[in-house]
């Protein structure tokens, strides 16, 4: 099976892209980067576009906002994506609190069957990208996640986030197994296990290049080989440039 290039999530570099994005893209190209995810694009497209073509840079998935979103955002996402050849978009975040009843997780989840729904006149595919509390909460023993899942259209797949599936309390390994085809993508970072969840900060300032933390990256990778690794700090106190490309030498050595 051909294993898919590494990307790295432009979320990381954010501050970056807010100074200089067409400077920030030829970064991630010189770092041996050939493909990225972008966040937030439809402001950004035709610069996105412009960088992305300039650096020979591919976008084959993209995080916008989906769920329980405006008709007239949606549609601008899907016309986006299509401008920046995204073949998968991917809602990236639902708040906590709508993760601690089933009901709610259920409402979830159809809501981004509608959008899935959508998205096929496009030619466009729905992801989903978790962070921990989807694997904090659990109904009769079952994880919210599995509920949220279980309730999805079959066209619509997965991203899963490795790291917050870990610190969450899933071995990520054994998860991807089981889900098999569904995930698409994987967030791949590491950091310390153990820290106060509730504090952005202490995320961010726990983590690090990934092989250099609690989390067993080598094993997720090997777990789900046909995904798209994605390379992503939420925060990191080095330098992250060194750090995605320190990253991306593990990813690429350890697969």
């Amino acid at each position: 099976m051909t294993k898919q290039a590494p990307s790295v999530q432009l979320y990381t570099l954010r501050d970056f892209i807010a100074e200089d994005l067409a400077s920030t893209i030829a970064r991630v190209a010189a770092a041996g980067f050939t493909q990225v995810e972008p966040y937030h694009f439809v402001a950004l497209a035709d610069d996105y576009a412009a960088a992305f073509k300039a650096n020979n840079l591919t976008a084959p998935t993209g995080h916008a906002m989906l769920i329980n979103q405006p008709d007239e955002e949606v549609e601008a996402v899907f016309a986006a994506a299509k401008k920046l050849g995204i073949s998968t978009v991917i809602d990236p975040f639902t708040v906590p609190e709508l993760w601690t009843t089933k009901e709610s997780v259920l409402e979830l989840a159809d809501a981004l069957n509608k959008v899935a729904e959508k998205a096929v006149a496009h030619g466009l595919r729905i992801a989903y990208h978790n962070h921990n509390w989807e694997f904090e909460n659990k109904f009769d023993g079952e994880l919210a996640m599995d509920v949220f899942i279980g309730a999805l259209r079959e066209d619509i797949v997965l991203e899963i986030d490795t790291y917050w599936c870990e610190v969450g309390g899933t071995n990520a390994a054994e998860y991807l197994k089981k889900l098999g085809a569904r995930v698409v993508a994987l967030h791949i970072k590491d950091g310390k296990k153990g820290i106060d969840l509730s504090s952005y900060e202490a995320v961010q300032a726990s983590q690090c290049p990934a092989g250099q933390g609690d989390i067993p990256v080598a094993a997720i990778l090997a777990a789900a080989s046909h995904a798209l690794p994605v390379v992503e700090f939420d925060g990191y106190t080095g330098d992250l440039f060194e750090g995605i490309t320190q990253s991306l030498k593990f990813v690429n050595g350890a697969r």
